[in-house]
């Protein structure tokens, strides 16, 4: 029988178990060790990233807190801004409410004037009738209805014999001199004055005395001893009249 050029008759070479036992006992990689130290590194890895992940929320909530407290202090800030705005806006409207209720005052006086103003003659004409007895009838309750309609609208008649002469209310027409007086006086009031409240609208028209230049009051008349000196003179003429009667008896 020819050998098989082919080598089917050889018996398979078989390892030795010695062979293949010592890479596993020796110097070939440990499966535990090996699968032991690829988890390590893993675990050491998942701490790291623990870490960077706790630092980086951290740095992020830091962050959040300030962009937080940057807008409300820009809140802040524009409150305080609206709130002084409505303050000024406040301030402006009151001054703009008094300056208005001012001015309608004044309007209202003003016209109140121009009206009693154009009546003034019609009062002189009353006041001259009333002084020459000519007042009567109906026509005296048409003037007392007048005069008591307008002085509920303020006005107010002023001036009067023997006050002193004030210029800023009365307007001299006649001047004279007098011993009688001590200071410019008004003797004689031609056309009164009218005023409404504090503000004068007509000065009364009046005639003045001046004391007499030179002239000095009299004693008796200073200090009251005339009258004294009449009384005596009275009761010396009474007690000569007395002594004659008693004589002729």
């Amino acid at each position: 029988m020819t050998q098989d050029p082919n080598g089917f008759d050889q018996e398979p070479e078989v390892p030795d178990a010695k062979a293949s036992d010592s890479p596993a006992k020796g110097g070939g990689p440990d499966p535990d060790g090996g699968a032991a130290d690829q988890a390590n590194p893993s675990g050491a890895a998942a701490g790291g990233g623990a870490e960077g992940a706790a630092s980086s929320g951290s740095s992020a909530k830091e962050v959040q807190e300030v962009a937080l407290t940057a807008q409300l202090d820009q809140l802040r800030a524009a409150h305080n801004e609206r709130t002084e705005d409505l303050q000024r806006l406040q301030a402006e409207f009151q001054n703009y409410r008094r300056r208005v209720e001012r001015d309608r005052i004044a309007v209202k006086e003003i016209a109140v004037a121009s009206l009693l103003t154009e009546l003034l003659p019609v009062l002189d004409d009353i006041g001259r009738a009333r002084d020459h007895g000519e007042l009567v009838g109906g026509f005296k309750q048409v003037a007392e209805s007048l005069e008591t309609v307008v002085a509920k609208m303020g006005l107010s008649q002023f001036g009067k014999e023997g006050e002193p002469f004030d210029p800023t209310i009365h307007e001299a027409l006649m001047h004279s001199y007098s011993p009688d007086v001590t200071e410019t006086t008004c003797v004689q009031i031609l056309q009164p004055g009218y005023r409404i409240g504090d503000r004068t609208i007509r000065p009364a028209r009046v005639g003045v005395a001046e004391p007499q230049p030179g002239a000095k009051p009299s004693p008796a008349a200073a200090t009251g001893d005339g009258t004294d000196e009449e009384a005596g003179e009275q009761e010396a003429a009474a007690s000569k009249q007395d002594n004659g009667g008693s004589e002729e008896s």
